[in-house]
């Protein structure tokens, strides 16, 4: 690292558990990001800052006037710019060090494994159900770890998914193990979002894929994280491997696109 670099970063460096050693990981770690949007634009912002090399974002939208209650990587001039563009210029103004891949297009059966082969590991920042579960079927087929967050209203969640990694790793169909019905769980569009609920799990996953990077502390994997901003609460509940998952389970009977 370069002595602008060694400054930039002190305080990760000083950090036992981080050091020169971990800086340098993080600067050679590639991420994607699915979603450039409200959980999107903290963590993206919030990986640049901590000296993610090189962020891949995924997005086909552009910005609008209602997003920028939430979605703080984006500016009132940014409006009807991609957001993938709009992220862009903000990454580099945060920091140079760091080569943000704008992926303008929307994730699909087409597109997932290309994309998603390319980087260490994946963010899940997308608003429907659809996307999530080709991303974990993806990620699970690839080797990939996803660190899966949702909003919506005042409630958040999240958690990481390595079943990759065998026993005691659960999938997010082990959760989940199929779609809910669409009119059953609304978007943000339709039930509403508090816009600093979005920096909230936004700035966790940012965490939580920096410790994937690094190895460090408890992984999520196997936990999941639910948040009631009205209430102000944090619980945690264990999600066990379904021995019977469609996807990660004994008889598997998903094939993956």
């Amino acid at each position: 690292m370069d002595d602008d670099q060694l400054e930039r970063y002190a305080r990760h460096i000083i950090l036992r558990e981080i050091g020169g050693a971990g800086q340098q990981a993080l600067l050679r770690a590639r991420v994607l990001v699915v979603g450039g949007g409200g959980l999107g634009s903290p963590l993206i912002y919030y990986l640049a800052a901590a000296g993610v090399g090189t962020i891949g974002v995924v997005d086909d939208d552009v910005v609008g006037l209602s997003n920028l209650q939430r979605q703080i990587l984006h500016r009132t001039a940014d409006i009807d710019t991609p957001k993938v563009d709009s992220a862009a210029r903000a990454v580099a103004a945060l920091n140079p060090d760091i080569r943000l891949v704008p992926h303008r297009e929307r994730l699909t059966q087409a597109n997932a494994r290309a994309l998603i082969g390319s980087y260490d590991i994946v963010a899940d920042g997308s608003d429907n159900f659809d996307t999530r579960f080709l991303l974990n079927d993806v990620c699970f087929a690839l080797g990939r770890t996803l660190v899966s967050g949702a909003i919506l209203r005042f409630d958040g969640q999240l958690s990481t998914f390595k079943a990759h990694l065998g026993a005691n790793h659960p999938c997010y169909r082990c959760l989940f193990p199929a779609p809910p019905p669409p009119e059953m769980i609304p978007n943000c569009a339709e039930g509403g979002v508090l816009g600093a609920l979005a920096g909230t799990i936004g700035a966790l996953q940012a965490t939580e894929v920096v410790k994937e990077i690094l190895g460090l502390g408890r992984s999520l994997s196997g936990r999941l994280v639910m948040h009631d901003a009205l209430e102000m609460t944090f619980r945690t509940i264990t999600v066990p491997k379904d021995p019977d998952c469609p996807l990660c389970g004994e008889r598997s009977t998903i094939t993956v696109p």
